[in-house]
């Protein structure tokens, strides 16, 4: 007579997501990061230093967004 032993692992919660809609969100996150980290990095610069770049205040909300999600 032969004995069979069957190990059941429970399978992660992940397992049953799509893999796409991991990437998909890793890439929105990535995109926003990008967004806050010029927005930041934009918002720090002196008036005259923005002027020198030839940009004003009001052009940096702008900017970040097409930074991170128009040049892809």
């Amino acid at each position: 007579m032969a004995a069979v032993n069957q190990i059941a692992t429970p399978k992660s919660v992940l397992s049953f997501l799509p893999t796409a809609w991991f990437d998909e969100l890793s890439t929105k996150f990535a995109r926003y990061r990008l967004y806050r980290e010029t927005y930041n990095e934009l918002s720090e610069l002196s008036g005259r230093e923005l002027a020198d770049l030839g940009l004003n205040r009001s052009m940096i909300k702008r900017l970040a967004y097409q930074a991170a999600y128009e040049n892809n």
